[in-house]
């Protein structure tokens, strides 16, 4: 009954620090196990200006739990073991990410299983104290570039739209648009992702520092996310004007980025301004501490080891499992394994490649097939790309994988949407759509890619199928296949033309796929 007891007692000072020393030590024994993900973080803050914030992300997080200290002064450590089923499909998720190369989910997950073991280790009551603190973290994790295409978008029809309701004839093609006084373009420097990422991660951060309620916190937030977009659209409307105004001579250099950045300042301050007129005081130690029965509960050091341990065991076990899948993976050799283009059918020869100086740029594939078929002398050239390592800046589903780059010396991107197009056997498949223009010729394209017999543009279901394929062992190579035909006026025609290929190539093009191991 004695052992009992004392096991009972309210935790002394030395059983707590003890819990949050065992605490600490799991959160690095984590960060060990997952190294190559942290470090792909770094790696990422380092070469992006746009993500440089992240080295930031983790002293702002740990200043904010020290600001609370008194307050997690009241309240004891109890681990939950409800985090470990948590933490099993944080790991899960990491693993497939991992065998996928969505380096992304990968770093998503890893963050989230800080967080997550914190909860085990010490439980809710006391992660509710330092909950923000926690959540901030995932500032860290570098992405939102996904946001670029649909942002790019934004600006220029933003931009285009304030120009016409100043008055200025405005001709407009994708992301290009003409005024009497010059041209320009929207390329992704002008997205405003930059802005957008620095205003929620200070709006956040300010909001959580300024406010108690919550809705006054998510309005906030909601602010500090519109604000930058319109802010951006402005910016792009006032650069344009400015050049048009000084007969193109202002706003072409670098000029260009720093009226971009001294807008954007003044938007930030503004807001903020605002915001900090509607502040709240902080809350009490003893209200962030929660309610009395949080507090003064006593302290098992035995099931918060065990919760620790058991938390480790199960993290473990993701990084070991995909070392052995590194181990079996099937390396798709050049020259071991080499396609060829299929043979003509249904009408179709194959013909020389002359009539088009284009490819597509796809980063480092193992093997590459450009060649063109021809049908009625119209033309219709097929690119493959095709990957079986499938590694970090060497896969099939990876954003630097374009029609064509950004600012380049001929072609430019006027169109990018989804179709749907009837796939023998399969019936309608949704691919990607562009058309491309150059100086004197214009191309229609379709493109997606083939996983093992699966044909997608989607890149989330592609990333699940090559998860899929590799967790059971799967020895395909992926394929990147692009279709484009040349056109004029005819858009309509370009596409049954494009059809008709796919009607009659589409078995032979699937054999020939198949066939490689």
């Amino acid at each position: 009954m004695e052992t009992r007891s004392e096991s009972l007692a309210p935790a002394t000072t030395s059983q707590v620090t003890l819990a949050f020393v065992l605490c600490a030590a799991s959160l690095l024994v984590t960060l060990l196990l997952f190294w190559p993900t942290a470090w792909s973080m770094v790696r990422i803050w380092e070469r992006s200006e746009t993500f440089a914030h992240g080295y930031l992300i983790l002293p702002i997080s740990l200043w904010l739990v020290w600001r609370k200290r008194a307050a997690l002064a009241l309240v004891t450590p109890r681990s939950d073991w409800r985090g470990l089923g948590v933490l099993a499909l944080l790991g899960f998720a990491w693993l497939l990410a991992r065998v996928a190369d969505v380096q992304v989910v990968q770093q998503l997950a890893f963050v989230a299983m800080l967080p997550t073991l914190v909860l085990t280790c010490l439980g809710w009551p006391l992660v509710r104290v330092i909950l923000f603190p926690l959540l901030f973290l995932f500032f860290a994790v570098p992405m939102g570039e996904g946001l670029i295409p649909p942002l790019m978008n934004f600006t220029a029809h933003f931009t285009v739209t304030a120009l016409r309701l100043t008055g200025l004839p405005v001709y407009l093609e994708g992301l290009y648009f003409s005024i009497p006084s010059g041209n320009w373009s929207v390329v992704e420097g002008c997205s405003g992702v930059r802005y957008l990422i620095a205003s929620v991660t200070i709006g956040s951060l300010f909001a959580y520092l300024s406010y108690r309620s919550y809705w006054r916190r998510a309005l906030f937030i909601a602010l500090a996310l519109v604000a930058p977009i319109i802010a951006n659209g402005l910016r792009a409307y006032m650069i344009v004007m400015i050049g048009h105004l000084s007969g193109m001579k202002l706003a072409m250099g670098v000029d260009h980025f720093i009226y971009g950045w001294v807008f954007f300042g003044l938007v930030m301050l503004l807001l903020f301004w605002i915001g900090s007129r509607w502040s709240e005081p902080e809350a009490s130690d003893r209200e962030a501490a929660g309610p009395p029965e949080d507090t003064h509960a006593p302290l098992r050091l035995s099931r918060l080891t065990a919760s620790a341990a058991a938390a480790l065991a199960i993290l473990l076990v993701w990084p070991v499992w995909s070392h052995q899948l590194e181990q079996q993976r099937a390396h798709w050799v050049p020259g071991q394994h080499e396609a060829v283009a299929p043979a003509g059918s249904g009408g179709w020869q194959r013909a020389e490649h002359d009539w088009l100086d284009w490819k597509p740029r796809y980063i480092a594939p193992d093997q590459e097939i450009q060649v063109s078929y021809r049908f009625n002398e119209r033309p219709v050239g097929m690119y493959l790309a095709f990957y079986g390592r499938q590694q970090q800046d060497a896969e099939l589903i990876n954003s630097q994988n374009v029609m064509v780059v950004q600012k380049h010396p001929v072609w430019r991107q006027v169109e990018r949407r989804k179709v749907d197009i009837d796939l023998p056997g399969r019936g309608l498949v949704r691919v990607q759509q562009a058309r491309l223009a150059g100086a004197d010729q214009r191309i229609l394209i379709w493109h997606w890619n083939w996983l093992e017999g699966t044909h997608t543009a989607n890149d989330i279901l592609a990333k699940l199928v090559e998860a899929g394929n590799r967790l059971r062992g799967g020895r395909h190579p992926s394929v990147g296949i692009v279709l484009y035909t040349p056109y004029e006026h005819d858009r309509d025609g370009a596409e049954r033309h494009l059809q008709a290929f796919v009607d009659a190539m589409l078995e032979p093009l699937e054999a020939e796929l198949a066939r490689l191991d």
